[in-house]
């Protein structure tokens, strides 16, 4: 059998994740005031195995997590931000995948004042080990700079 082939795994940036929806959507099932209003909503969420069926918050000194339910779940955040922005449901994100569908106005962030801080880790993870092409550091290069301007 052939050796694996190492992979490197670089970090990006961070970004914070945020909890959106359609202005649609809040105009037709009411606008979440308190994390627990979530209870009453279609709540979009992640599918792959690390993800959590909790969302976090943070109510002055307090943390703590919410179970949240839907109907859709998906495996990326650009999917659930199309979904939200779609008046599917509500979906915590980072904001990075939806900034412009924010500054647009398809989506609202919501109960920010509940946000802990929520961080979310961005990496490049590739081939080649201390055989990496210049040609793919050259771009994960160019991507680190790219995300680091962003934040």
């Amino acid at each position: 059998p052939r050796p694996a082939t190492p992979l490197t795994a670089r970090t990006l940036g961070e970004r914070r994740r945020v909890i959106i929806a359609s202005p649609a959507y809040l105009a037709a099932r009411g606008t979440p005031r308190v994390p627990e209003d979530l209870h009453g909503h279609n709540c979009l969420n992640f599918n792959f195995r690390r993800a959590e069926p909790t969302w976090p918050f943070r109510d002055g000194d307090r943390e703590f997590t919410l179970s949240v339910q839907g109907n859709i779940e998906a495996n990326n955040g650009e999917t659930l931000g199309q979904l939200a922005a779609a008046g599917v449901g509500i979906a915590r994100v980072g904001a990075f995948s939806i900034a412009d569908q924010i500054e647009s106005g398809a989506l609202v962030p919501i109960l920010e004042e509940y946000n802990p801080g929520d961080i979310e880790a961005i990496h490049a993870v590739f081939a080649g080990g201390a055989n990496t092409p210049a040609r793919v550091r050259v771009f994960v290069d160019f991507l680190a700079e790219r995300i680091g301007r962003a934040g």
